[in-house]
């Protein structure tokens, strides 16, 4: 199979994307070859048989650019498949014509949200991966649920654990935005506990909403990829209030590293063990800590349900057959 993926950013490093890197060397492994378009190209170090083609944000290229760097990049490779990731906004430039060249289109969505571009590109797609039925809100037949894509042999348990703070040490992380909760982790900490809030904003409103919260919690700001297994390790308690619905990426690398886990996300409500109410979420965390990691390991779940080594297989069987 010779495989062109389209994705925001190829940097081993990138605090939020950095586990792309990851994902591409795994779909190396059963690809004749794999070219990768990316806005914006970082540090990697991918198989031989992997090309990336940068559409140069990280030189300034404006979006006039980026369009016609995109159009020259899709009419001068060569590929039989094509896998969009997480930016709809490709395939609506490009599906027409990849579907006038019968090229199989595939893409990977995870967010609740559901616009117009969403739209269109559900009809260029032959087949839509996501990793949970709460991930992907737009009703199609094209859908297949395969679990996240978590690097299990990268995020996993370090050495025996022992807490060095009488209270202990809370950990969440993820962008800075308000569908995070921030606030009513910042509150269900109780006194004595460090809480450490690792993440960076986005948007001006991410910005502002942490500002408003600064003086009330420790930001540490986003973390290099190769340097989160660590910062997971070095917690008591991972804990996740987010809104979005969907099953958090960083949930599933804290399991993966052995870390308790508390969460109000309702995406893992049938997941024994770590889901509770928002209005429990204190007297959980305070219960949790005291029982000095009474939680049992989830990791062998995150392994069967949601890591990279089942997920890539499964995503390129799928296109063979669509």
């Amino acid at each position: 199979m010779k495989l062109l993926i389209v994705t925001q950013k190829v940097d081993f490093g990138d605090s939020n994307l950095g586990f792309f890197h990851s994902w591409i060397s795994e779909f190396s492994k059963y690809c004749e070859q794999v070219i990768v378009i990316c806005l914006q190209e970082g540090e990697h170090n991918l198989p031989a048989n992997v090309t990336v083609k940068s559409l140069g944000k990280e030189r300034g290229t404006g979006k006039l650019t980026q369009v016609l760097r995109f159009a020259f990049c899709v009419l001068r490779s060569d590929y039989e498949v094509v896998l969009v990731h997480m930016n709809p906004e490709y395939l609506v430039l490009a599906g027409w014509w990849w579907r006038f060249l019968g090229k199989k289109i595939a893409l990977w969505y995870t967010h609740k949200h559901v616009d117009l571009k969403l739209r269109v590109a559900e009809k260029f797609a032959n087949i839509i991966f996501t990793a949970s039925t709460e991930s992907f809100r737009l009703k199609s037949k094209k859908v297949l649920v395969t679990g996240h894509g978590i690097d299990t042999d990268f995020f996993s348990p370090g050495a025996k654990h022992f807490r060095d703070s009488q209270g202990g040490k809370v950990l969440t992380v993820g962008r800075i935005t308000r569908s995070k909760n921030l606030e009513e982790i910042i509150k269900a900490v109780g006194p004595g506990c460090e809480l450490a809030i690792a993440g960076a904003p986005i948007t001006e409103s991410d910005r502002e909403y942490q500002r408003s919260l600064e003086s009330k919690a420790n930001f540490i700001g986003p973390v290099a990829y190769q340097d989160l297994p660590d910062l997971y390790r070095s917690a008591d308690l991972f804990v996740n209030a987010s809104t979005t619905g969907s099953i958090d990426k960083a949930v599933l690398e804290a399991l993966a590293c052995n870390v308790p886990v508390v969460t109000t996300n309702e995406a893992f409500k049938q997941v024994a063990h770590i889901y509770v109410e928002i209005s429990d979420l204190r007297k959980t965390i305070t219960t949790t800590l005291e029982l000095e990691h009474y939680q049992p390991s989830l990791r062998s779940w995150v392994i069967k349900s949601h890591s990279l080594k089942n997920l890539i297989p499964q995503i390129v069987q799928n296109l063979d057959k669509c």
